[in-house]
């Protein structure tokens, strides 16, 4: 077997157990947990590559078969998700090496368990532990939020543990049902049992798959179901939120996954049952998340809309376009996770740079670097905004493209674009609150922003950079991936191998 598979979620899950072991030893943890995510983007720039041949790899952990054991799969999807995973953590983490981490024992620790949960959800090819994966990334989120303490990240934090707990009962309610009609969690074998279900099953699987959207959407930050993400996200340390940017990824992978495995068009009456609530939703998300960005009074505030406003976009795209609408989200997804992720980064120090006025969006002292500071936001708006050369632009305009043959193409285009027109606005109206209206004096608790906190935000945006020089490829890829998806055969096969009915409906008596 191919044991790099399952690398990206035991490196971390070791290295986070070493951590704790070592406690507050600053200087070993440091390095300990860089190195540990080093390797880790090394290993899945070693899986994506695997990935891009188009083969489907699978690891059965205890080498126990699907459906009977765990399995990790590795395809396109979720190579790439990983990929984005460690691009965004290295820079996140060398971020908070500057000074984040100096504000508990345990940060890095955390920052680790955080990176199992996500890449496990991201490899995992069954749904009990992709329940799972998501409540280890959830509580190792819920601490790291309220990493360093304060009233506003106390509030925000119970917000957004109750949100998430009544999602993961919903969650486990949902795959009790599914798994009482079906007999199974594997993923793949999942699809083929919802495929051939009874008339008598079919009521119960169409509300559990209704159940998972609706969690996936909490997750995700779809409306209306988002609103514990600003206050969340603009109340986290500038590196954990730059985390999270890939986190909200999770709920929109999912609903990739099951929309085209478990509910795609080869699954009989339970079919696409998602087709008539995910346009409208996302369309909703957007235009909402647009308005609250323009309305937004802080700086982080206004990014974490941003956040929301992606997750609309894709799944505009991926509801709207088909296979071509699938493929412009993935790329949209990995633009606007590199892009969120470094103005999180940008963002805090732009408020330390500004001393007692931080990120309110009104007008207050000059800027420490106001120079370097304004042509970073500049660049970053102009990526946002979907200006031409830019990899927002490519995004947006594939997008588009893809959706001139669907019937909501009038809906899909003038929401996009009068979306995209008001953003531009709420970008310039902040751009000119931070740097234009000031009182021309620095304020006496102002720290311009040292060199080492430029390094994650110049790597993100080169990273943006690189999507226009390598677009062609990358759309090769996410072409591919959207291909891999909407045809599930190859999946299923390779995960249960020529054996298509080997676990038994439901348990017998005797067993429960």
């Amino acid at each position: 077997m191919n044991h790099f598979l399952v690398l990206p979620i035991v490196l971390p899950a070791l290295t986070a157990a070493l951590l704790l072991l070592l406690g507050g030893r600053v200087g070993l943890t440091r390095v300990i947990s860089f190195a540990s995510v080093f390797v880790l983007l090394a290993m899945c720039i070693h899986l994506f590559t695997q990935a891009s041949t188009g083969d489907i790899q699978t690891y059965a952990l205890g080498d126990w078969v699907a459906p009977f054991g765990i399995v990790l799969v590795l395809d396109r999807l979720s190579a790439l998700m990983v990929l984005l995973t460690s691009l965004v953590s290295i820079a996140a983490l060398y971020y908070s090496m500057q000074g984040w981490d100096n504000r508990g024992k345990y940060f890095h620790a955390l920052f680790q368990f955080q990176l199992m949960g996500i890449n496990g959800a991201f490899l995992t090819g069954d749904l009990f532990n992709l329940f799972v994966f998501f409540e280890v990334l959830l509580i190792a989120s819920y601490c790291l939020l309220m990493y360093g303490f304060g009233e506003r990240r106390l509030r925000a934090s119970v917000h957004y543990v109750a949100i998430n707990l009544t999602g993961s009962a919903i969650f486990l309610i949902a795959v009790s049902v599914l798994y009482s009609v079906t007999g199974t969690l594997n993923m793949a074998h999942l699809a083929e049992r919802v495929a051939t279900s009874s008339p008598d099953d079919i009521a119960l699987i169409r509300s559990a798959g209704l159940m998972l959207l609706g969690v996936f959407g909490v997750k995700a930050a779809l409306f209306p179901l988002y609103f514990w993400l600003p206050t969340a996200y603009a109340s986290a340390s500038a590196p954990v939120a730059a985390l999270f940017a890939i986190m909200t990824k999770v709920g929109v992978y999912a609903i990739f996954r099951f929309t085209t495995l478990t509910f795609g068009g080869t699954s009989g009456a339970s079919a696409d049952i998602t087709t008539p609530w995910l346009l409208p939703v996302a369309l909703v998300t957007l235009t909402l998340a647009a308005f609250g960005a323009l309305a937004a009074k802080r700086l982080l505030e206004f990014i974490a809309y941003l956040t929301i406003a992606s997750v609309g976009t894709i799944l505009i795209a991926f509801a709207a376009g088909g296979t071509e609408g699938l493929s412009a989200a993935l790329f949209y997804l990995v633009h606007s996770t590199l892009i969120v992720a470094a103005l999180f980064l940008l963002a805090e120090m732009i408020s330390q740079s500004r001393g007692e006025a931080q990120d309110t969006l009104h007008s207050g002292p000059a800027l420490l670097q106001p120079v370097m500071l304004g042509i970073a936001f500049m660049a970053g708006a102009v990526i946002v905004g979907g200006l031409p050369l830019s990899s927002g632009f490519l995004a947006k305009l594939m997008i588009l493209q893809s959706t001139t043959q669907s019937i909501n193409m009038p809906w899909v285009w003038g929401i996009i674009l009068s979306t995209s027109l008001i953003t531009m606005i709420a970008l310039s109206r902040a751009g000119s609150m931070l740097f234009w209206k000031t009182t021309y004096e620095v304020s006496a608790t102002a720290k311009a922003p040292v060199a080492m906190q430029w390094l994650p935000v110049i790597f993100l945006f080169g990273c943006s950079i690189m999507m226009v020089i390598y677009a062609s490829p990358l759309k090769q890829f996410t072409d591919a991936t959207a291909q891999q998806l909407k045809t599930p055969e190859q999946y299923i096969s390779t995960v249960l191998g020529q054996t298509t009915d080997r676990a038994p409906r439901a348990l017998p008596k005797e067993a429960m």
